[in-house]
């Protein structure tokens, strides 16, 4: 098999393992905001070892590296710009630092760099079982906040304590204000954090305390909902809109610090990425199955081989 050619700007990197994450399945089906000209190699991230690397880019061969781009992780070398690469947490596995970039990098720019949580806060996380939104959890715990993981799914409620350890875990259908209501005292959420939209959003417009923020980070319900801006009117609460490639794109010093942020919390242990299951890349279409079906506790990671 060919190696990709690389140009000034990039790194070559051998790819030790990569991450699956929600955008990749909707690209194979062309259903994404960004849709590579096919045939196209998916794979938005992974962790490798340097092949190749231009003198001034800060990179030799050798060095351990996380990162990627929107395509190209799913492959046995890739060619990745300077800017999307960073040395591989202390302390981490390639398995994990594949696991940890986007999921960790999407949650730290929407808590932190745009909501400021605090110690104390209360923060409400939807699709709390899938990478994000564990991801979204763990973060907000490291950082003093009283966590409530939701997920649709009931079952998963135990896998989720086990994995987050959130203050609770509540099933995200129907009328779940009066729960977090319940749970907060009354308080609402300072911050609720949703990748998931639809009903959930409609629902999480009641869920938001007096100048609160609610955090729009994907559909994966498959339908974007609409609100009426007399609802945040009203309750005070802002709508904050979270493309954290993007946001890392054009404000790049920033990325690089959210980037070290996350690498300084996973060195320390404070933060740990949720790996649901390893597989070979040649079963890639089991790890697509998975997550399609919702079937997932974290993230599917690929590694080299059959």
């Amino acid at each position: 098999m060919r190696e990709p050619a690389r140009v000034p700007g990039e790194v070559l990197v051998r790819v030790r393992a990569a991450s699956l994450n929600f955008p990749d399945l909707l690209m194979t089906k062309g259903e994404y905001q960004f849709k590579p000209e096919v045939p196209f190699t998916s794979g938005l991230e992974m962790a490798g070892e340097v092949i190749e690397a231009d003198a001034e880019s800060g990179f030799a061969p050798g060095d351990k590296v996380i990162g990627g781009k929107k395509t190209d992780a799913f492959a046995e070398v890739a060619s990745v710009p300077v800017r999307g690469l960073s040395p591989l947490p202390t302390g981490l596995t390639f398995a994990q630092g594949a696991a940890m970039g986007a999921a960790y990098q999407t949650a730290y720019t929407g808590l932190i760099e745009l909501c400021n949580v605090q110690p104390e806060q209360w923060v409400l996380v939807h699709g709390a079982s899938g990478g994000v939104g564990l991801a979204a959890c763990d973060l907000a715990k490291a950082m003093g906040a009283r966590v409530i993981a939701a997920t649709g799914v009931a079952d998963k409620h135990d896998a989720i304590k086990a994995a987050v350890a959130p203050d609770a875990v509540i099933t995200a259908a129907g009328r779940f204000r009066e729960r977090v209501a319940d749970l907060t005292g009354g308080k609402l959420c300072d911050v609720v954090f949703d990748p998931v939209g639809g009903d959930v959003f409609d629902e999480s417009t009641r869920c938001v305390s007096f100048a609160g923020k609610l955090v729009v980070v994907g559909f994966t319900s498959g339908r974007i909902a609409e609100v009426a801006t007399n609802i945040p009117l009203i309750k005070g609460f802002s709508i904050v809109g979270l493309r954290a490639g993007e946001y890392a794109r054009r404000f790049p010093e920033r990325g690089a610090a959210i980037n070290q942020a996350v690498a300084q919390l996973a060195a320390s242990g404070k933060v740990t990425p949720t790996i649901d299951r390893i597989l070979p890349l040649s079963n890639w279409q089991e790890g697509f199955d998975a997550m399609a079906a919702r079937a997932l506790i974290g993230k599917v990671v690929f590694v080299p081989g059959s």
